[in-house]
């Protein structure tokens, strides 16, 4: 039974997150307020991107170039990415905001699937208010609703595949409710597996809650082995395709993901190391911001506290509920933690865990507020300046070096800078080519240079991408080229000169943003290409 927090007890913090029976403002109007809520947020984020403030991050600009060669799945993702992209690039246009217009939309169809579990499933609308407030002053939400990456379709999938598990699994819910719940699984794992492979975990934690259940004498009736089938043929229907391009392709994709998880590899040599865990640390409390991340932590004990030993609940939840949240966020969380001992973990890995980490985060502070706690305000405020701090990141005056967002800046510019340098020191632009040796500049010059040419990717001491599976510029011996580095650099990277004839000094470009300094690359003009591309084969 779920255990409602009263707010004339606890006063409005905690009345946000009470029960059905709460006269509060907020949880009266709750359903206005959360419409009020996802429109601007999303609105925000709109003009952020529609106002051309944010270059698109190299990532964003690789799925972008994948759009040119539909794929059933790709060497680093699956598929899905590249079809969202397309489908909106062929509305908005090759622009930023139909790359990005699949990440707003996913922002919005996020907070209205934690909207509605909270408010409709669990009968508790406050919860499901202060859960977005807490996801919208979060950095890592606030990231992924402006980037189009593969975490925001993930992030949909995983939420909305929580929903139907609890749903499904319900004795108060009917029994044809119940049913279509379990049966949505499979379009939810199968698109959520096709947006990135970290999906093929929900079926195993899925299985886990069902289990606890089913122990405890709460799984209804017939519901294990629909279970069961549906997360099965979710998972099967999701990596049909990435396993046929696989085997076409010589399993590189698996072979890559088996390098950067520390299984393959040079990697996998050297089990234990702690040069990684402080970074990986740090990310995890920038993602949700300190105060965010503290209240979390203690949300997550106390919801295992509850469901695995039986201890007093504190965060009026029921033991199926703090299970479910439970098992959703220890097990991947707490892995990559401890991964991180081994390899180099990326931030975003553990993205899947912050669905059930957001909602324990709201009732940790609902608790935290209840209690009087003296900063409760300021911790509230505070969180609230984080979502403008972020929003308006692009247009403030910090300093480049402190600006995570300069590293998103200048990519226009060097774009009409190379076609500058095409037209005016070539003989026949129409016969020279743009590459690079690192994949994100490549996509980046691909999508800035006016007319999105194709760009090409030199395999030069690197780990193998996307690229070096489609045809190089082998055939277009003769002609020049361009080639362009990150930051300033006082040469090429060996291999470079067997490939032309000759080679220009660096040309060190400061490219600008509205005015400001931004990015600095070097370019090389490349003349008499040899037709030698270099294709190694080493690391994935």
């Amino acid at each position: 039974m779920t255990h409602p927090i009263s707010h004339e007890q606890a006063g409005s913090g905690a009345a946000l997150a009470a029960g059905p029976r709460s006269d509060n403002f907020f949880v009266r109007n709750a359903d206005l307020l959360a419409l009020l809520i996802i429109l601007v947020s999303v609105g925000v984020r709109w003009v952020i991107v529609a106002t051309g403030q944010l270059n698109l991050v190299q990532d964003e600009a690789q799925y972008w170039d994948w759009t040119r060669h539909l794929q059933w799945s790709y060497y680093s993702k699956g598929p899905l990415i590249a079809w969202i992209i397309a489908f909106f690039t062929r509305i908005f246009g090759n622009t930023e905001l139909g790359v990005r217009a699949g990440a707003l939309l996913g922002s919005g169809l996020l907070q209205a699937v934690i909207y509605l579990w909270l408010a409709k499933l669990w009968k508790r609308p406050g919860l499901g208010l202060l859960t977005l407030f807490v996801a919208n002053t979060a950095p890592m939400f606030l990231a992924s609703g402006v980037l189009m990456t593969t975490d925001n379709p993930l992030l949909v999938c995983w939420t909305a595949a929580m929903f139907c598990l609890d749903a499904g699994t319900r004795e108060d819910v009917g029994p044809r409710a119940r049913g279509a719940a379990v049966l949505a699984l499979v379009p939810l794992v199968a698109i959520g597996i096709l947006a990135k492979y970290m999906m093929l975990v929900f079926p195993v934690l899925a299985l886990a809650y069902a289990w606890w259940l089913k122990g405890r004498g709460e799984l209804p009736e017939g519901t294990w082995p629909r279970l069961v089938l549906a997360l099965l043929a979710g998972t099967v229907v999701g990596m049909l395709p990435i396993l046929v391009w696989n085997a076409q392709h010589h399993f590189v994709g698996f072979k890559h993901v088996g390098t950067l998880a520390g299984v393959e590899g040079n990697t996998a040599k050297r089990l234990l190391r702690f040069d990684r865990f402080p970074d990986y640390l740090g990310s995890q409390v920038g993602l949700m911001s300190p105060w965010w991340f503290v209240f979390m932590l203690v949300g997550g004990v106390a919801a295992a506290r509850q469901a695995f030993w039986g201890k007093k609940g504190l965060l009026g939840l029921s033991m199926r509920q703090a299970a479910l949240l439970a098992i959703f966020f220890w097990p991947a969380w707490g892995f990559f933690i401890l991964w991180s001992f081994h390899t180099k973990i990326q931030p975003n890995w553990s993205a899947v865990s912050y669905a059930a980490g957001f909602l324990l985060t709201a009732l940790a502070f609902a608790r935290y507020w209840q209690g009087q706690g003296r900063l409760r305000k300021l911790w509230a405020v505070m969180a609230a300046l984080v979502f403008v701090l972020v929003a308006s990141a692009p247009v403030l005056p910090i300093p480049r070096h402190l600006n995570p967002a300069n590293r998103l800046k200048g990519w226009d510019d060097l774009g009409e800078e190379v076609a500058r340098l095409e037209k005016a020191d070539f003989p026949d632009p129409s016969r020279v080519f743009i590459f690079s040796e690192q994949y994100d500049m490549t996509a980046a010059l691909a999508f800035y240079v006016p007319g999105q040419p194709r760009v090409y990717n030199a395999w030069l001491s690197r780990r193998m991408n996307q690229y070096d599976l489609w045809p190089g510029p082998e055939d277009k011996k003769g002609w020049d080229a361009v080639y362009v580095r990150k930051d300033f650099k006082d040469g090429v990277e060996p291999g470079v000169e067997r490939m032309f004839e000759h080679i220009s000094p660096p040309i060190h470009y400061q490219t600008t943003f509205d005015g400001e300094p931004a990015r600095k690359f070097t370019i090389f003009l490349c003349r008499g290409f040899t037709g030698y591309w270099p294709r190694e084969y080493g690391d994935f």
